[in-house]
């Protein structure tokens, strides 16, 4: 019977000490793998479960702080650089066209 080792978090030091983006994924990817198997009592399978939803939702809510972060970065200014409409900073023949 394969079995994985499921910790459940503590809901007051569970942010304190939440697995990074990656290391959520891939125990929640290891969880899955281990249910797909079919080979989980039913007790680690709802145990397997819960854990997999809180990793889940932990990696959801990591995701939409860097969207979130991504729309401020694109709000002040950033942009797709597209070299054809650039005028290089030296070049000074736009400011020629409208003086004459």
């Amino acid at each position: 019977m394969a079995t994985i080792p499921i910790t459940a978090p503590d809901t007051d030091s569970a942010t304190a000490t939440a697995p990074s983006f990656e290391n959520a994924l891939n125990e929640l990817e290891s969880i899955v793998a281990a249910m797909e198997a079919g080979q989980m009592p039913l007790q680690d399978a709802l145990d397997a479960y819960q854990r997999g939803m809180a990793l889940l939702r932990q990696c959801q809510e990591t995701l939409t702080a860097a969207e979130q972060q991504i729309r401020i970065l694109d709000a002040n200014g950033l942009r797709d650089f597209d070299a054809r409409t650039e005028v290089p900073a030296g070049d000074s023949a736009g400011g020629a066209e409208q003086e004459g």
